[in-house]
């Protein structure tokens, strides 16, 4: 990037790209999340399952996001890895209120973690507890503790972060975060 592309980006006048894959079980809510942080105009009413994936564009500040919507179904799960190699953050969301899959979600972001196109890059993980609103989910620091988050991402930077996609709560300081690291790199 150039001297005049960088003061253009540092005054706002030009918005940085980060391409982002947004992965979870199935029912985490990864959809509703990105829902809830796309423009008012591009908001779907009615979330679907997702099928294979989908591609959203949403802006905070001065970084405008492609997010990969990646289907956390089973039978989908192993088509993550194909879109590895071209980020620059992952979004791994969590059903807090999911205690029973709570050690697949583990295996999944460890698998993750540890694949070839990941593991040697200081890619940023932001982690969303989401569905806090279900009486009996856990806190975001019992979702942590029970994937067992500070091992699988010890070497890199991650953040774990409360949430209700439904409405917005947690979203805005999650997204920051995501936004200063990427913004950082």
């Amino acid at each position: 990037m150039g001297l005049l592309d960088s003061l253009a980006t540092w005054l706002g006048l030009k918005q940085r790209q980060a391409k982002v894959i947004c992965v979870g079980l199935d029912n985490s809510g990864k959809s509703t999340v990105i829902n809830h942080l796309k423009p008012e105009s591009t908001k779907a009413h009615n979330i679907l399952p997702t099928i294979g994936f989908n591609v959203e564009v949403f802006k905070h500040e001065s970084i405008s996001f492609t997010v990969w919507d990646m289907s956390g179904q089973g039978r989908y799960r192993n088509l993550w890895e194909h879109y590895y190699e071209d980020i620059e953050a992952v979004i791994f969301v969590v059903d807090s209120s999911d205690k029973l899959r709570m050690p697949v979600a583990q295996e999944e972001l460890k698998t993750l973690l540890t694949h070839s196109k990941i593991q040697d890059r200081n890619i940023p993980i932001l982690l969303l507890a989401n569905k806090m609103d279900i009486r009996g989910s856990l806190t975001a620091i019992q979702c942590s503790k029970a994937m067992d988050v500070d091992l699988l991402a010890k070497d890199r930077p991650y953040h774990i972060c409360s949430t209700n996609a439904l409405t917005g709560d947690g979203l805005e300081e999650a997204v920051q975060w995501l936004s200063g690291k990427i913004g950082s790199l």
